[in-house]
């Protein structure tokens, strides 16, 4: 790779990349580098550093709103929301462990161009639903900006769903504004130990169609309950079946005695409360419990819940798995071969009830995630509409080339 370009701010950035327009000289974007092994290896001649473009624009605690520049640490922002007893509600993972990188590097505009989010989205949606607005220089070196600083300002196309999930291939952030939330008063987690996974699932199924206003539901296999740092999950023995809820002390307590109840007529229970419930849950959201992950790959499928059982249970062999939202999402650690179970684990995704899944390679060594499609392939009109967003924004394919699809 060539140079390093390091833009003091967003006028240099859309220098930067006017001339790499006009030079036809491509671009690997990075800030935190956290994310750098997430995705298909970058060919690009040139990495722009968008290190310096960090900070806080404005915070308005009052509003919910925080404006913010993209290279800013998500540890950092999280320290100033909980000052205020606020929140980022999709509770963003920090995959840097994961990805080979060091743990608290990740950056909000990091996580924001992957679109992750944490075990909350069950209950208060995704990241792209907590963008507001962004400013961005695009592949052709036209700074646009799109939303604003209030929930409802969309017209036309919205462009902030769009970004997010993006991973740096249509445009570069220069600023991201965000919906904030009141953090939860009182948290308790209800665990309950030894299901298997189809009962497991169902159970998750139950609780989340309840009226009790489930904010997380996970299960861990034994081998994966394990490795918790929390001692009631890692002593057990057995696998763990978790539920959250959060909100005022007395409906807290009420609706954890209540999901309690139900989950004890199927397995012996036990119940998390402030701290070791957030650090439970910090591990599911980080993956924590699949480490270490020396000569293994992971995947995140997105699976119909009622498929989740099966789906792991399809696994390739050697295969360690936990899951999330409800059984909608599991993270698999598989050995890595030369495709890294990439067609065994995208065949498990067209049987049965999971026919509208997706699998995404999160995981693997370079060669691997150039020659296995790391993200699910898209049907031919798809993949042409993916192409002409591309093209509109990027024509010269400066920008991440060939990080989600070749070409895009």
């Amino acid at each position: 790779m060539g140079d390093v370009l390091r833009p003091a701010d967003a006028d240099q950035l859309r220098e930067a990349v006017l001339w790499s327009a006009a030079e036809a000289a491509s671009l690997e974007i990075t800030a935190g580098a956290s994310k750098r092994a997430l995705g298909r290896p970058v060919q690009a001649m040139h990495r722009l550093d968008l290190s310096a473009l960090a900070g806080v624009v404005a915070y308005e605690p009052e509003e919910l709103i925080l404006d913010l520049r993209p290279a800013t640490p998500l540890v950092e922002v999280e320290a100033l929301l909980a000052d205020r007893g606020q929140m980022l509600a999709f509770e963003p993972p920090d995959l840097g462990p994961l990805l080979g990188a060091e743990a608290g590097l990740a950056t909000i505009g990091g996580v924001v161009s992957s679109g992750l989010s944490g075990p909350r989205r069950i209950k208060a949606g995704a990241a792209r639903d907590h963008l507001l607005g962004v400013h961005a220089v695009t592949g052709r070196g036209e700074a646009i900006k799109a939303g604003g600083r209030v929930v409802k300002n969309v017209t036309g196309y919205d462009l902030c769903k769009l970004f997010t999930g993006s991973c740096g291939t249509l445009g570069v952030l220069t600023n991201l504004v965000l919906k904030v939330l009141p953090a939860a008063e009182k948290t308790r987690t209800v665990l309950a130990f030894g299901l298997d996974p189809a009962p497991a699932a169902a159970a998750l199924r139950e609780a989340l169609a309840s009226p009790h206003e489930v904010s997380g539901a996970a299960h861990l296999p034994a081998a994966a309950a394990a490795r918790s740092a929390v001692r009631y999950v890692r002593e057990t023995g057995a696998a763990v079946t978790a539920v959250r809820v959060e909100g005022p002390p007395s409906s807290v307590a009420h609706r954890a005695q209540a999901l309690r109840e139900s989950l004890g007529a199927l397995a012996p229970t036990e119940a998390l409360h402030g701290h070791n419930s957030g650090v439970f849950w910090r591990e599911v959201r980080d993956v924590a419990p699949l480490l270490p992950l020396e000569g293994r790959a992971v995947w995140r499928l997105s699976v119909p819940p009622a498929a989740g059982p099966a789906v792991a249970g399809a696994l390739p062999a050697g295969a360690e798995w936990l899951c999330d939202w409800g059984g909608g999402l599991i993270w698999a650690s598989v050995p890595e071969d030369e495709d890294a179970g990439a067609e065994r684990i995208r065949a498990t995704l067209t049987q049965g009830h999971a026919t509208q899944g997706h699998a995404t390679l999160v995981r693997a060594s370079a060669p691997v995630r150039a020659a296995v499609p790391v993200f699910q392939p898209q049907p031919e009109p798809l993949a042409a509409l993916t192409r002409r967003i591309k093209e509109g924004f990027d024509p010269r394919a400066i920008l991440n080339p060939g990080r989600m699809y070749p070409g895009v």
